[in-house]
């Protein structure tokens, strides 16, 4: 955190830190307290089925097929070596295999297993939570949900050109 050396009014040396300068109003404490509720609902899912989130998260990932470990990687924000890490639990877990990259002998393709057992598994929780946010979104006239829904879609935007500054380069976060 940067820290920056200021003097007060009475001309004495003070501690001024980013937080210190501007308290987080309305939106900013909204948009904090969303980001954390999705992501304690997505840590309760994998923690039910006996994963982290890492691992809930790219068998996520792995619902568009198989890939190699590199691609998964892309998809899902880990580095390549979370990434080995990662497949070796899910191995361990009977969720994938590795089988060889018949494209690049040097490398192997992360190949999903039992992803009808595990969706059916969740399947309730996700059906809740559509009927839920269902009756939220009821409560909006069509003109309201436009903004909430052109909102939400800029801000993932603006999140995957954040996260690839992060990253170091200027591209975006890929779409899944």
């Amino acid at each position: 955190m940067k820290v920056s050396r200021e003097k007060d009014t009475l001309g004495k040396r003070k501690t001024v830190t980013p937080a210190a300068i501007k308290p987080l109003n309305r939106r900013e404490l909204l948009e904090r307290e969303f980001s954390t509720s999705v992501v304690v609902f997505h840590e309760t899912i994998a923690a039910r089925l006996g994963l982290s989130a890492a691992e809930w998260k790219c068998l996520g990932v792995l619902e568009a097929g198989t890939m190699t470990a590199g691609r998964l990687a892309e998809l899902s924000g880990f580095t390549t070596g979370a990434i080995t890490a990662i497949v070796d639990r899910l191995e361990l877990a009977h969720l994938v295999c590795r089988v060889p990259n018949p494209a690049d002998r040097r490398s192997v393709l992360i190949r999903p297993l039992r992803l009808a057992s595990v969706k059916k598994r969740v399947a309730p929780i996700f059906a809740s939570l559509r009927t839920a946010m269902a009756e939220v979104a009821d409560s909006f006239r069509p003109e309201e949900l436009a903004a909430i829904q052109s909102y939400f879609s800029q801000a993932i935007q603006v999140l995957r050109a954040e996260t690839g500054k992060l990253r170091g380069h200027r591209r975006t976060v890929p779409e899944l």
